[in-house]
């Protein structure tokens, strides 16, 4: 009887002529078959990850900026109140048959006044006995003042007006000439007072929330192995267990795209989708898979839509006076809104620096009377000087500014030119919430997350398969899951301010 045996045994090295190192006499570490860990020789190892990205997380604008609150509902509705005074843009003026010289016929703009409201609904606010201010649609300057005499018109959209100061008329006649505001009213002695009465009204706004998802899994076998490389990641994670890197990792992303998603969310409207009235996965077969996408909308789409956009901001261009004259256009455009004295500046990189700049250049160009202050101190040779700003005051406003690391990170919205920053007004604001019934005090910025009380959607994750504590199933594997659903809330977007690209 004989041993049948398989291979070279026992095993030996080969002998060489000469006293060096061959592949034939010592293990390799990067031999074509992807290396052997157990070579004679180990190398000098850093077991811990070099963090070449430093901290890759993008999380925590919406944290800086407003709150998160729960609700129940598949939507969520609030009202913004509308502007006090009575004002008509883009008015016709028309001289008919039968008025004086100084008499003329305006015809309101509603359309342009009430886009919301549908054109039966639509009606004129100005009265008889209300005097009005008409300028120039293209030069804003002031055309003359008049009486309303009269209001005609299936909605109220007719004026005749008696012109102040002039026995000729001056008013440019055309479609969509001049834009008008109410100053005030005149009555003579013994009249009947000013008919009529004004019902305020208010513009409703709604957005819907929307589920994210994710999931991480991982075979028992490998959960059990032990890596050479130490486990490090922005959440603290620690350890040999390379699986748990994934997990984290997994767990960041999400929850950066928790915040990603508010931001850049945007309505469905295809009308492709709208005919097919469900956006399928998987399968075409599988009717379980089938759901309806409808959207939401978020932080950039709020402001494009009811917000104001500066394109083109002069920075690297014209640093000074260029940068400075930019800016207090945006100022100006503030007074004709909300008037909120605080605001955020969110930046990108280049328009951080712009923003520095246009600053740096007030204090050395141009003249004392706007030259900003820095303070008194002895000039030293080893002293270091601040050239950023973080907050500076213009007018009647105060300024916070900050990078978004959002805008700068290559793997986002760095791979694109397109947003350079967005203005936040600070604070909060009152609105009416229908589901209260009351008016609250809300941040103009905030997320609501589906939750009730049995159920919390703003950030679940569960553990199935029967590896690493769970049981529910007998897939060899873990598999680590991920949910929100949730909405952003945009208020009062006329007060913020997009920054875009020339």
């Amino acid at each position: 009887m004989s041993f049948n045996v398989s291979g070279s045994f026992p095993a030996s090295l080969v002998p060489a002529q000469a006293r060096m190192a061959l592949n034939t006499n010592f293990l390799s570490f990067d031999d074509a078959t992807g290396g052997n860990f157990a070579q004679q020789y180990l190398p000098e190892l850093y077991e811990a990850e070099i963090e070449r990205y430093g901290n890759r997380t993008i999380g925590g604008f919406l944290r800086m900026v407003g709150a998160e609150m729960p609700m129940t509902s598949d939507q969520v509705i609030w009202s913004e109140q509308n502007r006090l005074h009575i004002a008509y843009q883009q008015a016709s003026v028309t001289v008919p048959g039968g008025l004086t010289d100084a008499d003329i016929q305006v015809v309101l703009n509603l359309a342009q006044a009430q886009p919301g409201l549908a054109a039966g609904s639509r009606t004129g606010a100005v009265r008889v006995g209300q005097t009005i201010l008409m300028t120039d649609n293209a030069t804003g300057l002031v055309v003359q003042k008049g009486l309303v005499q009269a209001v005609t018109g299936a909605t109220s959209d007719t004026l005749e007006v008696k012109l102040y100061g002039t026995a000729t008329n001056a008013m440019p006649v055309g479609a969509n000439l001049i834009n008008l505001y109410v100053y005030g009213s005149e009555f003579g002695k013994g009249a009947i007072g000013l008919q009529g009465s004004i019902e305020p009204s208010f513009t409703q706004f709604s957005n819907r929330p929307i589920i994210l998802k994710d999931n991480f899994q991982i075979s028992g076998s490998d959960t059990a192995q032990i890596g050479w490389v130490e486990v490090a990641t922005e959440d603290g994670q620690s350890g040999y267990l390379w699986y748990l890197k994934s997990e984290s990792e997994t767990r960041l992303r999400f929850e950066d795209t928790l915040e990603m998603a508010m931001v850049e969310a945007e309505n469905m409207n295809n009308a492709a989708y709208a005919a097919l009235s469900q956006f399928q996965y998987g399968g075409t077969n599988d009717a379980a898979l089938t759901t309806d996408i409808q959207g939401s909308e978020g932080l950039f789409a709020a402001i494009e839509a009811r917000g104001n956009v500066y394109s083109g901001f002069a920075g690297a261009a014209a640093p000074g006076s260029g940068a400075l004259g930019d800016f207090d256009e945006i100022l100006k455009n503030l007074d004709k809104q909300g008037a909120i004295e605080e605001n955020m500046l969110f930046l990108s990189r280049s328009t951080a620096l712009d923003f520095d700049d246009m600053i740096a250049a007030v204090n050395g160009g141009f003249a004392s009377t706007t030259a900003a202050s820095y303070g008194l101190f002895e000039n030293d040779g080893d002293m270091a000087l601040n050239f950023g700003f973080s907050g500076f005051r213009r007018g009647s406003y105060d300024f916070y500014k900050t990078d978004w690391k959002y805008l700068n990170d290559a793997s986002l919205r760095g791979l694109s030119k397109e947003i350079d920053g967005v203005m936040i007004p600070a604070g909060t604001t009152t609105v009416y919430d229908q589901m209260l019934g009351s008016n609250i005090r809300r941040p103009f910025l905030h997320v609501r997350y589906r939750a009730s009380e049995t159920e919390d959607r703003r950030m679940k994750s569960w553990v199935t398969g029967s590896v690493g504590g769970a049981y529910t199933d007998t897939l060899d594997a873990m598999t680590v899951s991920f949910l929100s659903e949730r909405c952003l809330v945009t208020q009062a977007a006329n007060n913020f301010v997009l920054f875009k690209g020339a």
